[in-house]
């Protein structure tokens, strides 16, 4: 009995470590491998695909997504969330825009205005977080019900307009044909991955998300950390909400809408798992720029807008899923 147990443990022990091996295999490549399977399908379905200029506006429009993508990962790999994105982008564009009127302040006054908004609602949203011990669905779900009431008290309704040609030059240059939000994105991951990789803040984000309680029993600050990942999250949110301000040349109160979920779902997509502890920005560039080449292409082919947002909610939900199960 024991001879014929121990042969069926031997026969059933060698499939389960060759999905081991498939699991982290397709852990590690098989983003990229999506990323060329999916260019080359719209490649052959549209001629325009693999132009200069669709490659330009394809950096365009993943810039913003890219920004908030990077701020959430911090968050995330602490083990938190911030569903209060989409509307911090609206706040802090109809907070930059207001301070963008021709000849009143140089441009780095309204892009500074963006940020410190950003900065102090994510401060607020770490603050609620850890001293007030409110779960962080809850403390920046309410911030994202706030945020959009000030953005539309703070404009009265209407879009903040008339913004110098200073201010719309932030999300209209280009540098050596790239585009300046491209830039400001490959800037912001680079310092971002030296933070997490490079210092001992990052480490500690790390340790946080993978274990809190032996994080704070080795001696870390674990509310200052957290605390950390939601400012720097927040003044990436007003970051981009300064760029898109300048590229829709107005501050939309009304902006921003479901930005969170995109830029959570590029995170998660990039392998940054929604418990913390596990991921990086590499990967999170990785997920926002399939977001976007998938978005490209489905107005390439011209699907309805509201086909679109089915085809978002199930990546959405695949991830989440790809998740659970890399965790399992």
């Amino acid at each position: 009995m024991d001879t014929v147990t121990s042969n069926e443990s031997a026969t059933q022990g060698l499939p389960p470590q060759r999905r081991v091996g498939l699991g982290r295999w397709l852990s590690r490549y098989g983003l990229p491998l999506a990323l060329v399977l999916i260019c080359g399908v719209l490649a052959w379905v549209s001629p325009h695909f693999l132009t200069w200029q669709n490659a330009i506006i394809i950096l365009r429009q993943i810039s913003i997504n890219g920004l908030l993508a990077v701020g959430v990962t911090l968050v995330l790999l602490t083990g938190g969330v911030d569903l209060s994105l989409g509307s911090l982008v609206a706040l802090c564009g109809v907070a930059a825009a207001s301070f963008a009127h021709p000849g009143e302040y140089p441009v780095p006054v309204p892009v500074l205005v963006g940020i410190c908004v950003g900065l102090g609602c994510g401060i607020l949203n770490g603050c609620v977080v850890t001293v007030g011990r409110v779960a962080p669905f809850i403390a920046t779900l309410g911030m994202m019900t706030a945020a959009r009431g000030l953005a539309l008290i703070a404009s009265g309704g209407r879009p903040v307009s008339n913004l110098s040609d200073s201010f719309l030059w932030i999300a209209r240059a280009e540098l050596l044909g790239v585009p300046i939000p491209a830039l400001l994105l490959s800037v912001v991951s680079v310092l971002t991955w030296v933070f997490l990789v490079r210092t001992r803040w990052g480490r500690h984000l790390y340790a946080v998300g993978g274990n809190e309680k032996a994080a704070h029993a080795s001696g870390i600050a674990v509310t200052r950390i957290k605390i950390l990942a939601y400012a720097l999250c927040g003044a990436l949110a007003g970051l981009a909400g300064v760029v898109l301000a300048s590229r829709a040349t107005v501050g939309q109160p009304n902006a921003g809408v479901a930005y969170e979920l995109d830029a959570i779902a590029a995170v998660v997509i990039g392998g940054t798992s929604l418990s913390g502890g596990v991921g990086g920005i590499g990967g999170t560039l990785l997920g926002a720029l399939l977001m976007g080449i998938i978005n490209n292409g489905l107005d390439l082919m011209n699907v309805n807008a509201y086909y679109q947002q089915v085809v978002k909610g199930f990546i959405i939900v695949g991830a989440v899923w790809l998740d659970r199960r890399q965790r399992n």
